[in-house]
């Protein structure tokens, strides 16, 4: 590993936000990483631990506007979707790696984005100098490169369901139902989010077309082979977490031993996806609440003896591997550091 003599300068653009949150949490545990700026339209002249309380005592930076942004070595873009695409000709020139956590650089195809996201894209030159922020299929790309974008939290949780059973061509066609906390929702509050409506539900809002399938499909079933998708999001009564239960229908018949051999050889060696699958206990099987504020990915399964039918479960946070934390280990391989730097905690139990 290089060595690195003095620490990178790291700034946030919409740090208010969730997303900008966890980041600036990791970021100021970072051994390799100074905080320069962090910067709130709605908050600027307020610490930042007045919008991210669990801040409090850890950093005494104070929110400036986005026009205030000085350069710097990263800069994170924290913002809502269709705002990077529309300033990335500004923010660009500031730093010299970006990292977008926003939906705008996700899809390489233009087409695409239009088809998901109903309208063109503001910034189409700058789609394919995106790389697509999740490590576990873009590792060697990551390493480097100027930009990275970020990942679809739900996508996430799917892509590294399927993946071992899609690079081995075992997937016919796969149904993945989705169970999502509030925080997926954003910090700024609306009518899905008020505790009265929101609390206790178990409300079904994407039974089709949600936009992060469109990350599936570029990111598995482009290069890998096409194979027929069903994606279904359900909100619960939960704040951080995504349970991905995948109902996969093989090409073939397949055995136990066969899809351990499968995930092992995907998984064995990446340092922030773990196989989890016991015959005893309460946690025998992914579970989204042990993962908050950790960027693991726990994945699972089991065969239907019946039918043969392949069940995957992965349980992400949203906000860190579906987001902040995926982001910062994008960081880490573009600057040549050790991935795991500034993610190494383990979650909490109980919660």
């Amino acid at each position: 590993m290089p060595e690195h003599k003095s620490r990178l300068r790291a700034s946030i653009i919409g740090a208010s936000g969730y997303g900008g949150g966890e980041v600036l949490r990791l970021l100021l545990n970072h051994p390799r990483v100074e905080v320069s700026q962090v910067t709130s339209r709605s908050q600027a002249g307020n610490f930042a631990h007045a919008v991210h309380p669990n801040l409090r005592g850890s950093t005494r930076l104070q929110f400036v506007r986005p026009e205030e942004i000085a350069p710097c070595d990263v800069l994170f873009l924290c913002q809502p979707h269709g705002e990077a695409a529309g300033s990335i000709d500004r923010y660009a020139p500031l730093a010299g790696r970006v990292i977008d956590l926003s939906a705008d650089f996700r899809l390489r195809s233009k087409a695409e984005y239009r088809a998901w996201y109903g309208e063109e894209h503001p910034s189409p030159a700058w789609l394919d100098r995106f790389v697509y922020g999740l490590p576990e299929l873009h590792r060697d790309q990551l390493r480097g490169c100027r930009f990275a974008s970020g990942v679809g939290c739900n996508a996430t949780a799917v892509n590294l369901a399927l993946y071992p059973l899609a690079r081995a061509g075992l997937i016919r066609s796969a149904v993945a139902d989705l169970k999502v906390g509030s925080s997926e929702a954003g910090s700024e509050p609306g009518p899905t989010s008020h505790h009265p409506e929101r609390s206790g539900s178990v409300r079904s809002f994407a039974p089709a077309g949600h936009r992060h399938e469109a990350e599936v499909r570029q990111e598995l079933m482009e290069p890998l082979g096409a194979f027929d998708l069903h994606l279904s999001i359900t909100a619960v009564e939960l704040v951080r977490g995504v349970l991905c239960t995948a109902h996969v229908f093989p090409t073939r018949a397949v055995d136990e031993k066969e899809v351990w051999r499968i995930f092992r050889e995907a998984y064995t060696q990446e340092p922030f996806v773990r196989i989890v699958k016991d015959r005893t206990g309460i946690h025998r099987y992914p579970e989204p609440k042990i993962l908050a504020g950790t960027n693991f990915c726990d994945v699972g399964f089991e065969i239907d003896p019946r039918s043969g039918r392949i069940v995957v479960l992965s349980a992400i946070d949203n906000l860190m591997k579906g987001a902040a934390g995926s982001a910062v280990q994008c960081m880490n391989l573009m600057c040549g550091f050790d991935e795991r730097e500034g993610l190494s905690f383990p979650g909490l139990h109980p919660v």
